[in-house]
């Protein structure tokens, strides 16, 4: 067993989102994701095959649904249900946004 620290490597990217994949096996994933001001691109929606729960760990962010939007601060958790379709709006400009994603 390998003691992990979620705080460990926070890198400070514009350019780019970071995915650090923490555990997976066939049946779950579970991901750190860092965001820097990163949104998903115009016109772009996740359907994905699996179910996502999110953990925000720091910063903001702002999901968009078919009809509505929700606004995410620290500590905030969110279960997305598979298919249903939806997109990173808005994350933090200003402060690092660290994602907690558990996908089953």
């Amino acid at each position: 067993m390998e003691k992990y620290n979620i705080f460990d490597e926070i890198p400070v990217d514009k350019s780019e989102e970071k995915f650090f994949e923490i555990f997976k096996d066939e049946k779950i994933k579970i991901e750190k994701i860092v965001s820097n001001g990163q949104k998903s691109p115009e016109n772009f929606w996740y359907e994905q095959e699996e179910s996502e729960y999110i953990l925000l760990l720091e910063g903001f962010a702002i999901l968009e649904f078919d009809d509505y939007e929700v606004e995410l601060k620290k500590g905030d958790c969110l279960n997305i249900k598979a298919y249903q379709k939806h997109r990173v709006k808005f994350t933090s400009l200003d402060e690092t946004t660290i994602w907690f994603a558990v996908f089953y």
